[in-house]
């Protein structure tokens, strides 16, 4: 028989927190509860994951009042996780919720609130039933919630499936976002694997409204637009806790055991890209070879991370930088020496790139990353895009990606970018500061959960 999991008695709140099973979505969850407790010390959190993440992330340096408990692994293996996303996605949403109620009923005392990833719509199911509040984390952009809220306007106005020819043309009627090209919406062709993705995506935004709070990882500032219209919409409380990234961790880096650190104290600042195209998805190997081989031309210093990176990658690339297969991406980059992120535009690297004041080359990829570089180019114009063809099967050469990043990494370039840049920095950890507004909506949900006065 399962033994009851405890929380020590001497806490005021028990917060359940449970992530969906990907890296990006891990991380900024946890990244919130250090956040909550950074806030109030009295906060115990049991944080849930499968087995196979207690694995990968076990040893993670953490509070002590965060406690891990496990559901048995239910769902295909992380390693094999964008081989088949479909099937995963579909586990995921169908194969967890039994475990997860076992492991509910056997806690002890029972959650206070539950904050659950938004994709795992069945917590909200279980929760209702228990009458226990819980906060809905989605962790993507504010403006990407608005438009998979708001998806059944493209199919009302014939803009779904996209016609590729029609990459281009522009949209201007999801609210809460300025307009779109409809190469920018997610999963828009006629593929199997798209549609169902999409469905997917779609069936978890109505659980949000049964839902007693929702949290976006923003700023406020960053995406007023998609904010107010989604307040005008919802009537739960919508909360913008800030990047949910670990930038209250100031701990001191060890450079002797990340010699990455070392190698880019002796670079000029703000001479270093830094390329990272993400942990799940990538692009065509014929794509992944004429990108490093334009890096390797260029003749710019870089930091690639790539996982299980297999040497090749260092072969076409050449010696100009390193390739390794895992950094603190934070710290790197607000190290002096970046001067450029070469990015998936993924939700989290987003986040980090703007709250660190790195100008980007916007390469995205998949689901929301396209409406994220359109956000960094456009909105916010910190970036230009690598891609500026919408068609699917165009090619970058080398070359072209060669003078790019040479253009790019100019400092004597685009000063309005880099400007932009360091104001969006400012507006960031403004944000996040006391009395910000980021801080102050925090400060509003503890107050919410653990029942006191504002």
């Amino acid at each position: 028989m399962a033994q009851p999991v405890q929380v020590p008695p001497t806490m005021v709140c028990h917060v359940v927190a449970v992530p969906y099973p990907g890296r990006g979505h891990v991380n900024p969850m946890m990244n919130l509860c250090k956040l909550l407790l950074s806030k109030n010390s009295q906060i115990r959190v049991t944080f849930v994951v499968t087995e196979e993440w207690l694995g990968f992330i076990g040893s993670d340096s953490k509070p002590d009042n965060i406690r891990f408990a496990t559901i048995p692994n239910v769902i295909p293996s992380e390693e094999s996780r964008a081989n088949d996303f479909v099937t995963f996605l579909e586990a995921v949403m169908t194969k967890m919720e039994d475990p997860f109620e076992e492991l509910l009923n056997r806690l002890h005392p029972p959650p206070t609130v539950i904050i659950y990833d938004t994709y795992l719509f069945w917590v909200v199911r279980l929760a209702n039933a228990r009458n226990i509040p819980v906060a809905s984390f989605w962790p993507m952009s504010a403006s990407f919630f608005a438009v998979l809220k708001h998806f059944h306007l493209l199919r009302r106005n014939g803009h779904y499936p996209v016609n590729v020819s029609d990459g281009e043309k522009r949209v201007d009627y999801i609210p809460g976002n300025s307009s779109i090209r409809l190469a920018d919406f997610p999963l828009n062709d006629e593929s199997w694997r798209s549609r169902r993705l999409l469905e997917l995506a779609l069936n978890v935004i109505p659980w949000v409204q049964k839902a007693q709070y929702l949290l976006f990882p923003t700023i406020y500032e960053l995406e007023p637009q998609a904010i107010d219209a989604l307040k005008a919409e919802f009537s739960i409380p919508i909360y913008t806790v800030g990047p949910a990234i670990p930038c209250f961790d100031n701990a001191r880096i060890d450079a002797s055991k990340h010699g990455y650190f070392q190698w880019l104290d002796n670079q000029p600042s703000a001479s270093v890209l830094y390329i990272s195209q993400g942990s799940f998805l990538s692009v065509s190997n014929e794509q992944f070879d004429e990108i490093a081989a334009g890096v390797g031309d260029s003749g710019v210093p870089f930091l690639w991370v790539q996982p299980r990176e297999n040497g090749r990658l260092k072969e076409l690339c050449g010696d100009k930088g390193l390739v390794l297969p895992w950094c603190d991406q934070l710290k790197v980059l607000q190290h002096p020496a970046i001067g450029g992120f070469w990015s998936h535009c993924g939700w989290n690297s987003t986040r980090e790139g703007v709250f660190s004041g790195v100008p980007f080359l916007a390469f995205p990829i998949f689901m929301d990353q396209p409406l994220n570089g359109k956000f960094i180019v456009e909105e916010w114009k910190v970036g230009w895009r690598v891609k500026r063809e919408v068609k699917e099967d165009t090619l970058i050469r080398k070359d072209e990606i060669s003078s790019l990043i040479r253009k790019f990494m100019d400092l004597n370039g685009d000063e309005v970018m880099r400007k932009r840049s360091r104001e969006l920095k400012l507006l960031c950890h403004t944000a996040i500061a006391s009395g910000g507004s980021s801080e102050t909506d925090i400060t509003a949900f503890l107050s919410n959960i653990l029942n006191v006065p504002n």
